[in-house]
């Protein structure tokens, strides 16, 4: 019914979770939440919101390769702001990752991120 996603393509969990789910009966994929971390050695990438939401992206397409599938198969994410104001930059850089057909969003104005991260973004993609 359900598949355990795991890769070093994208930082390991740092808590008690998956980086992703995929239903194996409907063939959906959650993808837990992502910060900026760099998959090879844990540290938090990217001084401002955009770069870490370069890296996030990143990691999540790891996660969905990991799966079998990319992010034209993701149909919702939430983004994580530590500071709503960097919306506009965000969004650029998540433009650039979501260009043809883009997932249904929400983003919201959280009062803390593990490791200080100023963006978290989590998926659910269908394939």
């Amino acid at each position: 019914m359900k598949e355990i996603i795991k890769t070093s393509g994208a930082p390991a969990a740092v808590g008690p979770y998956s980086q992703a789910i995929k239903v194996t009966t409907g063939k959906m994929i959650f993808c837990a939440g992502q910060i900026a971390l760099n998959p090879s050695d844990g540290t938090l990438v990217g001084e401002d919101a955009a770069a870490q939401t370069e890296q996030v992206l990143k990691n999540i397409q790891a996660i969905l390769r990991a799966a079998g599938a990319d992010l034209n198969n993701v149909v919702k994410t939430t983004i994580f702001l530590i500071d709503i104001n960097d919306f506009a930059a965000v969004n650029e850089v998540y433009g650039r990752y979501f260009k043809m057909e883009m997932p249904a969003r929400a983003t919201v104005q959280a009062a803390g991120l593990p490791k200080n991260a100023k963006v978290e973004i989590d998926a659910i993609a269908v394939i």
